[in-house]
């Protein structure tokens, strides 16, 4: 091997060397730019335990991963392939004699699942590892159960210049204690921070301070500039304002094609012969190198996926960076020399910023997850992961493999799960390869996994939705606001997705795109509602992570608007409602003929909501969606009571007549719940309405619209809910009214906080104490009134009240009221 370059990090390699030496796992920490993703695997080759067998080096990032393996072939001074080569979804440059391999970490667990023992490999290097995405979570956890089940040999080592060293550490080092950490200070050059005195109002005005920003940086500052932006929109129009700057100005983003990310990192690459602009998104902070960079513009965003639980969509949003992110893209101004960092936010600002980014297994939709799991054998919640996935989306995956058929109803991994998890794609996009019948419908099958893969080769808000059109122009259609450089991604996707399903590059895509979609989307089937063009209505299966019944939209325009039935490739938020994007147009007959088992025939009673009243009617169904219906002449009499019971309760049961005798019944029947629990009913709203109200149905007979339950009685309803003893006691336990001295009663209020009785002073002359409810259980209290029925005293202690305070309250009395007797001991006799 030639001699390797003296990198900052080249001195905590013998280090590194030794830790691993030792047999297990390690962690090294070293600063952006100090060499680790080449020197480190590099240096490892020669090691004993490395002898004969290859170390596979993970990227997150495709770009990162080809410059790396690049970089590695120019110090050995050989053609990429030999020694270091690349593998990742797109590229592929490996042979015989390839010792170390850069892949990104989806094609990690990929290998995993076909190489379960991971056969030649000696170690596995994590890079970037503080990045947290879900597939190096993934991954790293695969590795970790394979070192503890089959191959304790096997090094892993996670490598970052931000990682979380001891967490990593922890959980490399397992039962044994935390594993090695090595540090590398490195020897970056100091960096100038300044910030805006102002925060920008809005993402949008990003491109038109991101220009200024570097007019001002280039023209006060040696070296060339490293700009971050958040996508490829807002690097199109930062360079539109660019125009006449006197540098050359390339972009720099994953959807590039390899030869022009290369102009971007290439130092010899001067058009101009100049100084060097780089617009970059996040793929620029961390790993690639970007040569002769002494100023970063940072804009201070990044795009993510994020899932909405409301719709089960993910979508791509614009956040803020964290701390930790604003510090790598600093970085990146000192590698050579010192530099400077511009932040187009406020001081103020940044101290708000979050610490570091979240992980994304706390964000993102789990289904892949969970099917690798599930293939693997093993519990995700067994495995070793710095956080471990949250429960809920774990739930909502595995929903969605069922409704895949990729898991059985006990959870366990299907024949389709199996072959799902090795056409090394999302579950849904594998599932709809897995339908194909045929050869043309898996060349179609392959071409639709490539367009839904990758951007919508057709942009703009008002692009045609069908999703033929994008099929068109995969077979050689003209249309030249098409985007070329997507064209170009899809179409090296296509031909991988054809290399796995065995379809060779003449078989023709043949066959129904809407049934495949269907297949992996049955969540996003959409029926037209009404006579409304382009208003939807998803199926939206409850167990597939949307909501039944959400709706879509597409524009009135729109020729896809007029189709009965939708199958639903693309969707994104727009408002209250999903916007549809890509779609193709769907047959009843031929999606029950596909897929009976999803669908449900069922005959019997409905709730109309338009006439709040209940009709029999016949209905196919695919989850929430009726695809048809018919109205019958009749239906069970038993049917249509638990109809019109489940609509009142639906309501709420405010259709009912809830009089103060009812409401009183009620609270009685609460009241000897609470003293006795049960066989005492629970009388709550919740509980009433619980089960579709069944308790209403025996009262129902005959009846079919809410505006007839006003007549019922809801008292004997009530009544009748405990059985026929407790019936009886509720009246002598807690009697609805209280007989008083002199033939006069009076009604007990048992709706407050304690049951209350109100009478006149001179009413309860002769009523010593108060009578005990439910055996003394459940108190009472009386409120005494004076004769003009205002209350002058309450108290739940009627004899003691006679004893002491009536004396003061009797003096006050018989001064407003002289004509009325206030005998002074009113508990032993009658008022006069």
């Amino acid at each position: 091997m030639p001699p390797l370059p003296e990198l900052p990090v080249s001195e905590a390699l013998p280090r590194l060397a030794e830790a691993l030496r030792a047999g297990g796992n390690a962690v090294l920490v070293a600063p952006p730019g100090a060499g680790k993703t080449t020197l480190v695997p590099l240096r490892l080759l020669d090691e004993p335990w490395a002898s004969g067998q290859r170390i596979l080096v993970l990227e997150p990032r495709r770009v990162a991963a080809r410059a790396a393996a690049r970089r590695m072939a120019e110090l050995l001074g050989e053609p990429l392939g030999q020694t270091a080569g690349v593998v990742t979804r797109l590229d592929r440059a490996v042979s015989a004699a390839t010792r170390i391999e850069v892949v990104t970490e989806g094609l990690l667990v990929r290998r995993l699942q076909s190489d379960p023992g991971l056969e030649g490999v000696a170690a596995v290097l994590f890079d970037e590892a503080h990045e947290r995405n879900l597939d190096t979570d993934l991954a790293l956890a695969l590795c970790l159960d394979l070192q503890r089940a089959l191959r304790p040999e096997l090094r892993l080592l996670a490598m970052s210049a931000t990682l979380e060293a001891e967490g990593f550490a922890r959980l490399l080092g397992g039962e044994g204690g935390p594993a090695p950490v090595i540090e590398s200070l490195g020897r970056a050059f100091p960096v100038t921070v300044r910030y805006r005195q102002r925060d920008l109002r809005d993402p949008r005005d990003l491109p038109e301070a991101m220009a200024a920003a570097i007019r001002e940086a280039l023209a006060a500052h040696p070296g060339d500039v490293l700009a971050f932006l958040p996508g490829w929109g807002e690097i199109r129009r930062t360079m539109e304002r660019l125009g006449g700057l006197g540098a050359d100005v390339l972009p720099l983003h994953g959807e590039l094609p390899p030869a022009e990310q290369d102009k971007a990192l290439d130092p010899d690459h001067r058009p101009g012969g100049g100084r060097k602009v780089v617009l970059a998104t996040s793929i620029a902070e961390t790993s690639l190198t970007v040569p002769g960079v002494r100023i970063v513009v940072d804009g201070g965003f990044r795009r993510a996926p994020r899932l909405d639980p409301a719709t089960g969509l993910s979508r791509l949003a614009t956040l803020r960076i964290s701390r930790a992110s604003a510090e790598q893209r600093a970085g990146r101004a000192g590698r050579t020399a010192p530099g400077l960092a511009i932040r187009l936010w406020s001081e103020a600002l940044h101290r708000g910023l979050p610490p570091a980014d979240r992980p994304e297994i706390l964000e993102s939709e789990l289904s892949g997850l969970a099917l690798d799991c599930a293939a693997w054998g093993a519990d995700p919640a067994a495995m070793a992961f710095l956080d471990p996935p949250p429960a809920g989306a774990m739930a909502a995956a595995r929903a969605l493999l069922r409704e895949l058929d990729a898991l059985d109803a006990e959870g366990r991994i299907t024949p389709m799960g199996r072959r799902m998890a090795r056409l090394g794609t999302h579950p849904r996009l594998a599932r709809m390869m897995a339908a194909a019948a045929t050869p043309g419908e898996a060349a179609l099958a392959a071409a639709l996994a490539a367009l839904l893969e990758e951007r919508d080769p057709i942009r703009g808000r008002e692009a045609p939705a069908d999703i033929r059109l994008r099929l068109d122009l995969l077979e050689g259609a003209d249309d030249p606001q098409a985007d070329r450089a997507a064209l170009g991604r899809i179409r090296r996707a296509l031909a991988l997705h054809r290399r796995r399903l065995g379809v060779t590059a003449a078989e023709p895509p043949d066959g129904d795109p809407g049934l495949l979609l269907a297949a992996g989307f049955p969540d996003r089937v959409a029926a037209k509602r009404g006579g409304m063009d382009g208003a939807f209505r998803l199926a939206g299966l409850s167990a597939a992570g949307a909501s039944g019944g959400q709706g879509a939209r597409l524009p009135a325009s729109d020729p896809l608007g007029r189709a009965p039935l939708l199958a639903v490739a693309d969707l994104e938020l727009a408002g209250t409602e999903a916007r549809i994007r890509m779609a193709a147009p769907l047959t009843r007959a031929a999606l029950e003929a596909a897929f009976p088992e999803r669908l449900v025939r069922e005959e019997g009673a409905a709730f109309d909501p338009r006439t709040n009243a209940v009709v029999a009617r016949r209905r196919l169904r695919l989850g929430p969606l009726v695809l048809e219906e018919a109205t019958l002449p009749q239906a069970d009499p038993d049917a249509v009571a638990a109809a019109l019971a489940g609509a009142a309760a639906s309501r709420g049961l405010r259709d009912l007549d809830w009089s103060k005798a009812a409401e009183q019944t009620r609270a009685r029947l609460a009241w000897m719940r609470r003293a006795e629990g049960e066989p005492w009913p629970e009388v709550s709203d919740e509980a009433l309405a619980r089960e579709g109200g069944a308790w209403l149905v025996p009262w129902l007979a005959g009846l079919n619209r809410l505006s007839q339950l006003k007549a019922l009685d809801v008292v004997a309803m009530l009544r009748a809910l405990p059985p026929h003893p407790l019936t009886r006691r509720l009246d002598a336990e807690l009697p609805p009214r209280l007989d008083l001295p002199g033939g006069r009663s009076a009604a007990i209020d048992y709706t407050g906080e304690v049951p209350r009785l109100e009478a006149r002073a001179q009413h309860l002359f002769g009523l010593e104490r108060l009578p005990p409810l439910a055996g003394g259980r459940i108190p009472l209290q009386v409120a005494l009134l004076s004769p003009a029925g205002r209350p002058i005293a309450v108290t739940a202690d009627l004899a003691g009240f006679w004893r002491g305070a009536w004396a003061e309250v009797r003096k006050e009395m018989r001064g407003r009221y002289p004509r009325h007797d206030w005998p002074e001991q009113p508990g032993q006799r009658a008022a006069v």
